[in-house]
């Protein structure tokens, strides 16, 4: 169970970069098909299902709170097409990222990407420090 929380945690911070099942496996130990299984067993989706709805989770926070493009979103998150990640956020959540985003223009204050990047809420490579933008361990 222990490898199985490393690879969610591995997700968990490592979303905004290429990650690829083969990684993940080598991470925990296991063969790809085994890791499958058990993080299935464990959280009741495959790791691959798992980091999708973890991007699309983070890509609706930065729609809403932040002043990014979707394209913008789209790379941060760990997309690397604005295609697939339009219609994997529009089956996820109902709506495109474009309608998402004007849903909320008006009634939350944005804040400017600068700033996100300078207070380190969201790093060059995509990933995010997380709601307390404090110094980060790497593992």
């Amino acid at each position: 169970m222990f490898a199985i929380r490393r690879v969610r945690d591995h997700l968990d911070l490592r979303y905004g970069e290429p990650l690829t099942l083969q990684t993940l496996a080598t991470l925990s130990g296991m063969s790809r098909f085994h890791l499958i299984r058990q993080f299935r067993a464990a959280y009741g989706v495959t790791p691959i299902h798992y980091l999708s709805h973890r991007r699309i989770a983070k890509a609706q926070d930065l729609l809403r709170y932040a002043n990014l493009t979707v394209t913008e979103v789209c790379v941060l998150v760990g997309f690397s097409s604005l295609g697939s990640f339009s219609s994997r956020f529009r089956a996820l959540v109902g709506v495109s990222p474009s309608d998402y985003q004007r849903r909320y223009a008006h009634d939350t204050p944005h804040i400017p990407g600068c700033h996100l990047f300078m207070y380190g809420v969201i790093r060059q490579s995509g990933r995010s420090a997380g709601p307390a933008a404090g110094p980060s361990v790497e593992a």
